[in-house]
């Protein structure tokens, strides 16, 4: 398998006129690329271009379909390349072979599911929290946007580990007007609680952004012990890569 470090990049140039020994030479090479075990490989049609003969192709034109030109590239170890280039050399009978220096700084593969149930890691964390919950109006503004989305978008930029926004259907507030739901009100005002829980240094950070944003609203802050677990498929990823 490709791992990260120095690599080669090669290209091939082609056009869909250009034959091998058993028919296209584009598929005849990506062929040949999967039977000796190069990493990936991919062919591309561009939409215009021009090689050798210095006639310009493109799907613009009207160009018969199997001119136009097509580029084939892979990736793979210096050693790999070397080894396949003479016989690329002898394979590819009209066209342009390009040879580039490239460094691979990631290879992740995910395995594919096989009617077996995929392997997933499990991370639990357990400890004292403070649950943050915030009580404003939908209509309730904040520098041209709504105010909860505001607070939400304040509370991802202090890394808060996540928030949740509820809408309600009826309630009120200090000022003891009634706020609902109702197909007869054209601008609806309905309840808001945005729920937040994490550490409690977190919590005063958030609470601090938010009194600055808020005019009318209150902030109810509760002692919890929180369990977080998350759980996510594995992924076969190279340790070095």
């Amino acid at each position: 398998m490709l791992k990260k470090g120095p690599a080669k990049k090669v290209i091939i140039y082609l056009n869909d006129a250009t034959r091998g020994k058993h028919g296209p030479l584009g598929p005849e090479v990506m062929k040949f690329l999967l039977e000796h075990g190069i990493a990936a490989g991919s062919m591309l049609r561009p939409s215009l271009g021009f090689g050798a003969h210095q006639r310009m192709h493109s799907e613009l034109f009207i160009d018969a379909p199997s001119y136009l030109p097509v580029r084939i590239e892979f990736t793979d170890t210096a050693e790999k390349v070397e080894r396949l280039m003479p016989l690329l050399h002898d394979l590819v009978s009209d066209g342009v072979i390009e040879v580039v220096d490239v460094e691979v700084v990631k290879v992740a593969v995910q395995e594919k599911d096989r009617g077996k149930q995929a392997a997933s890691v499990t991370e639990r964390s357990e400890g004292p929290a403070q649950h943050l919950r915030i009580f404003l109006g939908e209509a309730d503004r904040y520098e041209g946007e709504p105010l909860y989305d505001a607070i939400v978008k304040q509370l991802r930029l202090l890394d808060i580990a996540g928030a949740s926004v509820y809408r309600g259907i009826l309630g009120y507030g200090a000022k003891r007007h009634t706020h609902r739901d109702s197909l007869l009100h054209l601008k609806h005002d309905r309840p808001i609680m945005i729920s937040v829980i994490d550490t409690a240094e977190n919590i005063q950070k958030a609470t601090a952004a938010v009194e600055r944003m808020l005019e009318d609203g209150l902030l109810v802050i509760t002692d919890v012990r929180a369990t977080r677990i998350t759980r996510r498929a594995a992924l076969a990823e190279q340790s070095d890569a």
